[in-house]
């Protein structure tokens, strides 16, 4: 980013760096998580758990009602802000969690599925857990201390899923290995916010402090519920209407479709979204950053999405094994809106730093219209139809989305596109290279684990290629841009490592 500020910019690429350490290992740690678990559970067991997951994540909106970005994105933030936010998020948590506790028998029965009384019970645990966590998170995004988010991040989903879930599983806990994690995992991620960086609650809170957080925080929870519900009614209308064992496929083609998504994505957005927000009132500064994030998000998510498409038969199979063959056509039309699901992200940011939540929070409610209606559609011709319905509305909410970038930002439609036509140059290039590659391999019988190792070598290959002899070509202007900018940290890193003396 052309950042004039020596410092903002160089703390927000290492903010990147961390974020991406995060997201890299929360992603490998996921596959490999993933991959276990779906080996050692069933297709009913991940349905259930997903079923109960549409209503505690959606749940999870109303127990923090946007307080946590609201002290994020606040230009004048004081003692009494930070007190009303705690307690609030604490106090709605215990709410929430009372009510989906009542509510367990009507979701079972809604679903039609009588063991997830217990299941959505335990996890409504999970509300009171996270509305601890909330100031003193927001506290340190403000301050852009991403070190201490990521590596706590890493350990929790680390020592929660991979250790507790996995071994669970192992036992033969079945569906209570995944309720296990996933409340192992809400407790170390706040214990370690907690004693890493309470928050000081030395002022009381306020009625007057909780209406000027909820100015920002309203916009933000609508916005969000928009966000929360479709990311969640795909797999409602699947568990509803197409059953527990295909809500189990769905979800699990959804996780690995997401695993992209959350490595490139949350990479910018955690990052992004404070950074603007200390620059909110400097235009040219914000549409530099827009369409910085917006060519590398292109850049990394177009190819990839292809590429994974193309080499999904061969991926489904050494991942998960034969039985999970039928998820293969859904992972691959999921696979295709990689780009769209990550993209969005960047104006996402720009909308939330920049106060305009409502504006965004209509085209999210939209959004979620959207999603359920592509789902309900294309449920009558299975999980590939889903997939397609839900396709289509990840690609009308990025030109939703996009509208918003480049009004708040100020930026031309051709400036936008043109910033991402790098991206579509290096996706037909690598997009070739992978269907030759994936071709020859099955023509010739190999093993699926030889074409999906040969695909993917390729597409790297390829890639790297292409980015030494045509930069200009493959990466364009903020390709080569945030390449060179990280080159220059990993040198001055390397500078300040002292030589070694002698023996």
């Amino acid at each position: 980013m052309t950042d004039p500020s020596p410092s903002l910019t160089h703390r927000t690429i290492r903010g990147m760096a961390w974020v991406a350490w995060w997201s890299g290992a929360i992603a490998a740690m996921r596959l490999g998580v993933l991959v276990l678990l779906t080996r050692l559970l069933t297709p009913a067991d991940f349905g259930v758990v997903s079923a109960a997951m549409v209503f505690i994540t959606f749940s999870l909106n109303f127990s923090q009602l946007g307080m946590g970005p609201a002290l994020v994105q606040r230009p004048a933030l004081e003692g009494r802000h930070i007190s009303t936010a705690f307690f609030a998020s604490a106090g709605l948590g215990i709410l929430v969690a009372a009510v989906v506790w009542a509510a367990a028998p009507l979701i079972a029965q809604f679903f039609h599925m009588h063991q997830l009384v217990p299941v959505v019970r335990w996890l409504s645990l999970v509300f009171p857990i996270a509305g601890l966590s909330v100031a003193p998170e927001s506290l340190l995004q403000r301050e852009l201390r991403f070190r201490l988010l990521a590596n706590r991040d890493v350990v929790a989903y680390g020592l929660g899923y991979g250790v507790v879930g996995v071994t669970l599983a192992l036992l033969g806990f079945g569906v209570w290995a995944l309720v296990a994690a996933q409340l192992t995992q809400a407790v170390l991620r706040t214990a370690i916010l907690m004693r890493a960086g309470p928050p000081l609650l030395r002022v009381r809170p306020t009625w007057t402090s909780f209406l000027e957080l909820m100015e920002y925080g309203v916009g933000q929870s609508v916005g969000r519920l928009g966000i929360i519900v479709a990311n969640q009614v795909d797999n409602l209308v699947t568990g509803r209407w197409l059953g527990a064992v295909a809500l189990g496929q769905y979800s699990r083609a959804f996780q690995l479709v997401s695993v992209p998504t959350a490595l490139l994505g949350d990479v910018l957005d955690k990052v992004l979204f404070p950074t603007m927000a200390r620059v909110q009132d400097d235009p040219r500064r914000l549409a530099s950053a827009f369409l910085q994030g917006t060519a590398v998000l292109a850049l990394l998510t177009l190819p990839a999405g292809v590429v994974i498409a193309v080499l999904a038969p061969e991926l489904v199979a050494v991942a998960f094994g034969s039985r999970w063959a039928a998820l293969v056509p859904p992972f691959q039309v999921l696979a295709l809106g990689v780009t769209f699901r990550t993209s969005y992200r960047m104006s996402d940011s720009l909308s939330r730093a920049t106060g305009k939540v409502y504006r965004r929070a209509w085209r999210q409610i939209l959004y979620a219209a959207l999603v359920f209606l592509g789902a309900f559609i294309g449920h009558y011709w299975g999980l590939t139809g889903v997939a397609s319905g839900v396709l289509a509305a990840l690609f009308l909410n990025f030109l939703l989305m996009a509208q918003l970038g480049v009004s708040v930002g100020q930026i031309s439609w051709f400036r936008f596109a043109e910033v991402q036509f790098p991206a579509i140059r290096l996706t037909v290039l690598l997009g070739a290279v992978t269907i030759a590659i994936a071709a020859g391999t099955r023509h010739l019988g190999l093993p699926a684990i030889v074409t999906f190792v040969a695909g993917l070598a390729a597409a790297a290959g390829t890639a790297v290629l292409a980015a030494w002899w045509a930069p200009r070509l493959a990466l364009g202007e903020h390709g080569i841009r945030l390449r060179d900018a990280l080159r220059s940290q990993v040198l001055n890193r390397v500078s300040l490592v002292p030589p070694a003396g002698p023996a």
